[in-house]
């Protein structure tokens, strides 16, 4: 069965961020002040062949461990569902 997994990649709490920085800045300038703690990540969205979702989930965790996420700076979130299902 295929699966669409559904990859969230944010920088870890508490870690310098330049680029949520700067747009945290660049929303500042635009008159928008009430827009804080700003955080640029990357967003990932593959399908996956597994037998169960659960299957799937673990198939997505060995990619982000291995190359869609740094485990060192970034976090991520999973979220998996049948391929056929689009958001």
């Amino acid at each position: 069965m295929n699966w669409r997994v559904h990859v969230r990649v944010l920088p870890r709490a508490g870690l310098l961020d330049p680029q949520g920085q700067a747009v945290q800045h660049a929303l500042e300038a635009l008159r928008f002040p009430d827009a804080s703690n700003v955080h640029v990540g990357k967003a990932i969205a593959l399908d996956v062949s597994a037998e169960t979702e659960e299957a799937a989930r673990a198939r997505a965790r060995q990619m982000c461990d291995r190359l869609l996420a740094n485990p060192v700076t970034e976090d991520y979130e999973i979220e998996v569902e049948p391929a056929g299902e689009r958001r």
